[in-house]
């Protein structure tokens, strides 16, 4: 009889490329690239997610026969940036009560509100056992660190319900997710919306390329250093204004397009022969990913049109199921992005302020399905 064997890593250089890329792999959606091998690495390898950034890899990974079956990535971390399932008021109340909130354990992606499995398994395995086990050795961790927490954000929703039969507190948010009803064609999509919308979105597309702005949609070798070095300046305004300083550094997007080019598709624009804006996408075999947009000129309607529309016509042209275009954002819902339930798990070791914080999401729940609802009744397709 195989026994399963538990193992921590503090970096993916401990464990092969291949052995995490195959407990990746999902069935209905293929590889989940912010999920990769390739693209923790690149975050690691860069600098952006290591101990000195408060990102502490500790990984765990379980062995069959000195194969690896099953994966969880995890993270140490020492404050609570970049995760996009906000806890700062937690910790605040946590610090304020006397106690220490960090250092806490992370599963996610670094830096990406990307909802995908985070209790990766070999398909020939027996999944629920190895996720068990995976939660079981998370909750041992934290409690040899003796840490306030353990949160698992942006999970499918299988695994939100295994983590409850765990302990874990339920939590619920959205997103904007646009859907692929099979349409052949961009003025396909636009059918399905009400005329208003339509004459909408025809107006704003026309009017974001009027200044002579030209718009490269690449990916694979199409994309060099020079773009990357552009794209970089754009990636920097949005986020020296949003948070204050950069997760991300200009090596990770060299890393990016040498470990897994095929997998992104920058969208550029160029004015008069000079690159002005840009927005990053990663794919996966069924949806777009939207990520980091930037611009060093303010063009109106532009953003919409790299971002959004320039997304769902590469989402149609490809046969892709879906597009993610990031986190927040009910601008998204004229625009036929639509609220999609986003689910995160969190374990609190405190018995009391557990208590106190399952009583709040229950609230927050409530709140989050009363808010689709009503989101849901002002999307812009034709009604029936």
């Amino acid at each position: 009889m195989s026994i399963y064997q538990p193992q921590i890593i503090t970096s993916l250089s401990e464990v092969s490329e291949k052995g995490w890329n195959d407990c990746c792999y999902n069935d209905n959606t293929g590889h989940n690239p912010f999920l990769s091998y390739q693209f923790l690495k690149a975050l690691e390898e860069s600098g952006c997610a290591t101990a000195k950034t408060g990102w502490q890899a500790q990984h765990i990974i379980i062995h069959k026969d000195n194969i690896i079956v099953g994966v969880m990535p995890l993270y140490l971390k020492s404050h609570s940036h970049g995760e996009y399932v906000f806890d700062h008021p937690w910790a605040n109340a946590y610090h304020n009560a006397g106690g220490k909130y960090y250092p806490k354990l992370q599963c996610s992606t670094p830096f990406t509100p990307v909802t995908g499995r985070k209790l990766m398994t070999l398909p020939s395995e027996n999944e629920k056992e190895i996720c068990t086990l995976l939660l079981e050795m998370a909750i041992a961790l934290a409690k040899k660190f003796e840490i306030s927490s353990l949160h698992v954000t942006f999970a499918e929703e299988r695994e939100w319900d295994l983590m409850a039969n765990h302990g874990f507190l339920k939590r619920l948010d959205q997103q904007f997710h646009w859907l692929n009803m099979e349409y052949g064609c961009f003025d396909d999509f636009l059918a399905a919306l009400s005329s208003r919308k339509r004459k909408n979105i025809r107006k704003e597309r026309k009017q974001a390329v009027a200044e002579d702005i030209e718009i490269e949609v690449l990916t694979g070798k199409d994309i060099t250093e020079y773009h990357w070095d552009n794209y970089f300046k754009f990636y920097l305004d949005t986020s020296n204004r949003k948070w204050g300083q950069p997760y991300l550094n200009r090596i990770f997007f060299s890393l990016l397009g040498s470990y897994m080019s095929e997998k992104v598709v920058l969208i550029m624009c160029k004015r008069h022969n000079r690159y002005i804006a840009g927005a990053l996408n990663l794919i996966s075999d069924d949806t777009l990913y939207g990520r980091y947009w930037g611009a060093v000129e303010d063009h109106r309607y532009l953003h919409f049109e790299v971002c959004y529309y320039q997304a769902i016509d590469y989402a149609i042209r490809h046969g892709l199921k879906k597009v993610e275009a990031g986190a927040q954002g009910e601008h998204k819902l004229a625009r036929g992005y639509l609220p999609t339930s986003t689910y995160s798990a969190h374990w609190i070791n405190n018995p009391s302020f557990r208590n106190a914080i399952a009583d709040y999401l229950i609230h927050e729940r409530d709140a989050i399905l009363q808010d689709q609802e009503i989101l849901t009744s002002f999307a812009p397709f034709k009604k029936d």
